[in-house]
C-alpha cells in the first residue's frame, strides 16, 4: 500500500531496537570488478587482504563481503542495526552501457541480505547517476522495497553537485518517492594530495563541504523540503566554514543567488552523521545543525572508521535513544513497537 506522505509502497520493515549505524559498507565478492568504465581498478583479494588494483587498503576481504562477518561485527558493536551503502569506489560515476546491470545486481544482492538479517541490517542502493530514466527506474523498485531505504551517492558527478545535473535529479526524484539519499566523499585524487593519505584525510573533508555548500547556496532543500539527506564525517570541514559562506552570502550578489535563505538555515535542514573522530568538532556540528538530525555512523569496514560508533556521541551527551529516534525518522521507519527484538 502506498504511503501517501512519502510515496514509498514498501512496507516499513521490522527493525532491531538499539543505536542505527546509518553508514557503514558492503559489497559482495561478485561485484568486486566495480562498475563498468570504473575510473578505478578492480577490488581483490589477496591473501585475505582487500586490494583496489595492486593497493592494499588494510581491510579483510571478508569484512566487506561475508554476511555473516557483517552481522557478527553488527552485533559485537553494540548496535540495533546497520544500514550497508557500496563502498564510494562501487559508485557508477562513468556513463556506460553496463552500468544498470551492475546497479541491479547490487541492489538485488542487497535486498536478499537485508531480507534475511532478522532486523538487523538495511541497505541503501546504488543508481544510475548518468541516465535518469533508469535511475527513476531504480529509485522506484526501491521504494518498493521495505528493508532498502534510499539510495548511497557521490557528492560529486563530473563538475556538478546537487544544484544541478544528475545529483539534483536523483535528490529530486528521492525527495518525490520519499527514500533516504547518503552522500559519500569518493577521495578524488589531486596531486597536492598524493602523501599522508591527504587525498581522504584533506579531500574526503573538501568533496562533502563542497556538496553542502551547493545545497545550502542552491536552496536544495528550500526547492525539495521533504528531502532527507545525509552527509557523512560530520560534514567534512563545512560546520567551521558556515560563517564565512554567511558572510558571503551579505556581501556578495552570486553567493546569494540560488537562495534566500541563509547558509545557516539551510545547514539546518541537513542531516550528518557523528563521525567526527573529536569531541570538539562533533560539538561544533550540534551547534550548527538541527541535533534532532544526528545520525550514528562508523564507516565500517573502513581504517577510517570506528568500531563502536555510538561511543563519542554518547560521552558527548548526545543519548543513545536520541541516535535511534534520528536514524529512524532519516529512514522512514515506525518507532520501536512492544514486539520489536530488544
Amino acid at each position: 500500500m502506498t504511503t501517501p506522505a512519502t510515496g514509498r509502497t514498501g512496507a516499513a520493515p521490522r527493525v532491531r531496537r538499539g543505536v542505527i549505524d546509518v553508514h557503514a559498507h558492503w559489497l559482495p565478492e561478485e561485484l568486486f570488478g566495480l562498475p563498468p568504465g570504473s575510473p578505478v581498478p578492480p577490488l581483490n583479494a589477496r591473501g585475505g587482504e582487500l586490494h583496489l588494483g595492486d593497493v592494499p587498503l588494510s581491510i579483510a576481504a571478508s569484512a566487506m563481503s561475508d554476511p555473516a562477518r557483517v552481522l557478527a561485527e553488527t552485533d559485537r558493536a553494540g548496535l540495533g542495526a546497520r544500514v550497508l551503502s557500496a563502498p564510494p569506489f562501487a559508485f557508477p560515476v562513468v556513463a556506460d552501457p553496463g552500468v544498470a546491470e551492475y546497479v541491479g545486481r547490487f541492489n538485488e544482492a542487497l535486498t536478499r541480505l537485508c531480507r534475511d538479517s532478522d532486523g538487523r541490517l538495511l541497505g541503501l542502493g546504488l543508481v544510475s547517476l548518468h541516465d535518469p530514466a533508469a535511475a527513476r527506474d531504480e529509485m522506484k523498485a526501491i521504494a518498493a522495497s521495505a528493508v532498502v531505504r534510499g539510495v548511497a551517492v557521490p557528492p560529486l558527478v563530473g563538475a556538478t553537485s546537487f544544484d544541478e545535473g544528475p545529483l539534483h535529479e536523483v535528490a529530486r526524484v528521492a525527495a518525490e518517492l520519499g527514500l533516504a539519499v547518503l552522500v559519500h566523499p569518493m577521495q578524488l585524487p589531486r596531486p597536492e594530495w598524493g602523501s599522508y593519505y591527504l587525498a581522504n584525510l584533506v579531500g574526503n573533508p573538501t568533496e562533502t563541504a563542497t556538496a553542502i555548500a551547493s545545497c545550502v547556496l542552491g536552496g536544495l532543500t528550500e526547492r525539495l523540503p521533504s528531502l532527507r539527506i545525509c552527509f557523512v564525517h560530520g560534514g567534512g570541514c563545512a560546520p567551521a566554514l558556515l560563517g564565512r559562506w554567511r558572510h558571503g552570502w551579505e556581501r556578495r550578489a552570486d553567493v546569494a543567488a540560488g537562495t534566500g535563505r541563509t547558509p545557516d538555515e539551510g545547514f539546518r535542514d541537513l542531516w550528518f552523521d557523528t563521525l567526527t573522530h573529536d569531541g570538539p568538532a562533533l560539538r561544533l556540528l550540534r551547534s550548527k545543525a538541527d541535533p534532532d538530525r544526528l545520525l550514528c555512523g562508523s564507516d565500517h569496514p573502513f581504517d577510517m572508521g570506528v568500531d563502536r560508533p555510538q561511543d563519542l556521541p554518547v560521552a558527548e551527551g548526545i543519548g543513545a535513544g536520541a541516535l535511534e529516534a534520528a536514524a529512524r525518522r532519516f529512514l522512514d521507519l515506525p518507532e520501536p513497537g512492544s514486539d520489536d527484538h530488544a
